[in-house]
């Protein structure tokens, strides 16, 4: 018998493709998400839009004067001072970091390094169900208990103030910080805390030299995602400053103010509440840009200094 040399099939690209409705019901899938991803560029490119174009007809129109130097927020008579959200915003701001930042950080440090696993099974659930109450019930308690109980306590401020606001605004963060901050922390290895321990360092030696400094990115995360919530909440701010169409210019936060957001929903609650001067409404969009704006900056900015101090473990 004559030897036969036996060679290996030649194979083909076509062969390297797989089942044929595999391949389709890849294709399919990957169409779909492709026009999920691209229709919500589409619709953030045209939110972008709808408000560059109106707010650029506000910038272009009015009379500068009524923006920067005037006595407060009169859109219905043009005079349009950006001053008096900007200082409501930045003190409803500062008084909610105030209350959620300690008592957030606090919580998340218990849960993550002092609370047994079954006491943190429970209280963390419990503490993320406080994430879960709508924004209008803390507005109508931040009138009937904090500003009788706590602000007008201490101050002589009315039944709305800013104050008021804030605290509830701080409340409402609260679970914000604690849960992105406690995850934070105990994305720290443990190799670090046994270090600490090994050199005879204490707990809470341990907690504030080791493990804060390690965490420190997700922990300006936290507060930047809070602070964000604090700039952009709307209800409670709108419930409990005594929101109003009109505010004059004031720099004390026991006195009733309006924000941002609240101007913008005081303005747009009613059509006739945009009737009045010809760039009555397109300030509602001028406000939303100085809002887009400011919010940018501000994630830009903490984006920038979470990269220079992460640490990859």
């Amino acid at each position: 018998m004559s030897d036969v040399s036996l060679q290996p099939p030649q194979l083909q690209l076509s062969d390297h493709r797989g089942d044929p409705r595999r391949v389709r019901t890849e294709a399919i899938v990957k169409a779909l998400l492709t026009g999920a991803a691209g229709i919500s560029i589409a619709i953030s490119a045209a939110i972008v839009w709808s408000l560059a174009r109106e707010a650029f007809t506000f910038v272009t129109q009015v009379e500068w004067s009524t923006v920067l130097v005037s006595d407060g927020w009169f859109p219905r008579q043009g005079v349009y001072d950006i001053r008096t959200l900007i200082v409501g915003t930045l003190w409803v701001t500062v008084i909610a970091m105030a209350v959620a930042g300690p008592i957030g950080l606090g919580a998340a440090i218990y849960l993550s390094e002092y609370a047994r696993p079954n006491v943190r099974k429970t209280l963390k659930p419990v503490l993320e169900v406080l994430a879960g109450i709508p924004s209008v019930v803390l507005g109508f308690f931040a009138v009937s208990v904090i500003a009788p109980s706590v602000v007008q306590r201490f101050t002589d401020a009315g039944l709305f103030s800013v104050a008021s606001a804030g605290i509830a605004v701080g409340i409402l963060s609260i679970p914000l910080v604690a849960s992105v901050s406690e995850d934070a922390l105990r994305s720290v290895p443990s190799a670090l805390r046994e270090a600490g321990y090994g050199l005879g360092a204490k707990k809470i030696t341990t907690v504030t030299t080791v493990v804060l400094p390690a965490a420190v990115s997700g922990l300006v995360a936290a507060f930047i995602l809070a602070v964000s919530r604090a700039i952009g909440e709307t209800m409670v701010v709108f419930i409990a400053a005594g929101a109003a169409g009109n505010q004059a210019f004031e720099v004390s936060p026991t006195e009733p103010g309006l924000t941002l957001t609240a101007a913008m929903a005081t303005q747009a609650q009613g059509t006739d509440q945009v009737v009045g001067e010809a760039l009555t409404f397109q300030s509602l969009y001028f406000v939303g840009a100085v809002l887009f704006i400011l919010t940018l900056v501000l994630n830009l900015l903490a984006d920038r200094f979470v990269r220079r101090v992460r640490q990859a473990y």
